[in-house]
């Protein structure tokens, strides 16, 4: 996966890995923890992202994004869920103790009810959005989108608020196949929830 594009080159990578010989944590160790970063789990290694709360213009896209997304979806089987919301991707078991990847997506939309609990997702979502801001880095979004493609997510977007675009990733024969870079004067046509899309020029518009 190149990343590179997303990536402010000046701005260093601010996740840090436990060592090794901290062991392999999971999501029972994660419900003990009180961090004030976000902490995510990806294949039982800590991910703390910086403790300050995303830019303005985070947030901007992440409610507007995220209101479209609930009225298109209104009265319809799927549901969309904004951060802090966890997603449990169980692999062997569905207990707390053997589950070791648990990320909270900025956006995320789940098509099956019995995936949901009243912990968040425990399950694979159809759709997930991931946000970019100062505390995401090339190392978070690599593990991620391996995560997401491994457990088989149909359609992964990644925004870049500052930049106005977009990519986005739809699972075919269990790979990604990765859109051009999508900005203003594109149209985005998920390919998950058959109906909506987002016109890139009016949905940037007024977000800055």
């Amino acid at each position: 996966m190149n990343v590179n594009w997303i990536m402010d080159p000046k701005k260093p990578d601010l996740v840090e890995e436990p060592d090794a010989a901290y062991g392999k944590y999971s999501y029972a160790d994660y419900l003990t923890w009180q961090f004030e970063e976000v902490v995510e789990l990806i294949n039982g290694k800590i991910f703390k992202k910086a403790a300050a709360a995303p830019k303005r213009i985070h947030q901007r896209v992440s409610i507007k994004l995220g209101s479209k997304l609930y009225q298109f979806l209104e009265g319809k089987r799927c549901q969309v869920y904004d951060a802090p919301f966890d997603v449990r991707f169980p692999k062997d078991s569905k207990e707390d103790c053997q589950i070791f990847n648990v990320v909270q997506p900025d956006l995320c939309v789940i098509c099956n009810p019995e995936k949901l609990d009243e912990r968040g997702c425990l399950g694979v979502p159809d759709l997930i959005v991931e946000i970019l801001s100062h505390g995401n880095t090339k190392t978070e979004l690599k593990f991620k989108y391996q995560l997401y493609e491994s457990h088989e997510v149909a359609e992964y977007w990644v925004i870049h608020p500052d930049y106005q675009n977009v990519i986005q990733y739809t699972l075919v024969n269990d790979h990604y196949i990765p859109s051009k870079l999508m900005t203003s004067g594109d149209v985005l046509q998920s390919k998950v929830l058959e109906g909506f899309s987002l016109d890139l020029e009016d949905f940037f518009a007024d977000i800055e």
